[in-house]
C-alpha cells in the first residue's frame, strides 16, 4: 500500500475508534512519541501516546456522545487535512461546533495531530 493509502487509512481508523468511544483503539492509531497539538485556549497538547491514552478516558466521558462527521479529507502523501463537524453532550447540554484536524503519518500511524475549532463557539452553547 502506498503512502497516501496508508495515511488516510489510518486517520479513517482513528475518527472510526474516537466515533466509537474506543480509547485503547484510538491510542493504536498513534506512534509512541505521537505530538497532540490542540489551539483552542481551553485545550492542552501533550506528548506521548501513554500521556494521550490516560488523558483519552477522561475526554471520551466528558465529551457524552461523541461523534465527528467528516466534511472533507484531503490526503497528500503522509499528510492529511480532516474538515469536521463535532457534536457531543457535555453537562446535559448538546454541543456542536466546525472545526479541521490536520494530520502528519509515519510507518502507519499518526505523528502528529493538530486540531483547530473555536472555544469560543462551544462555550456559548453551554451558556444558553
Amino acid at each position: 500500500m502506498g503512502q497516501l493509502n496508508e495515511t488516510r487509512a489510518v486517520v479513517e481508523r482513528y475518527l472510526a475508534a474516537l466515533n466509537a468511544g474506543d480509547a485503547d483503539a484510538v491510542a493504536a492509531c498513534v506512534t509512541e512519541d505521537f505530538h497532540n497539538e490542540h489551539t483552542s485556549a481551553a485545550a492542552r497538547s501533550l506528548t506521548g501516546r501513554t500521556a494521550y491514552r490516560e488523558r483519552l478516558g477522561g475526554f471520551l466521558a466528558e465529551f457524552e456522545n461523541l461523534h465527528y462527521d467528516v466534511e472533507d479529507l484531503l490526503v497528500d502523501d503522509d499528510r492529511a487535512a480532516v474538515g469536521y463537524r463535532m457534536t457531543f453532550r457535555i453537562h446535559g447540554k448538546p454541543v456542536d461546533v466546525r472545526g479541521m484536524f490536520w494530520f502528519r503519518a509515519e510507518e502507519g500511524l499518526i505523528a502528529h495531530r493538530r486540531d483547530y475549532w473555536d472555544g469560543t463557539t462551544v462555550q456559548r452553547q453551554l451558556e444558553q
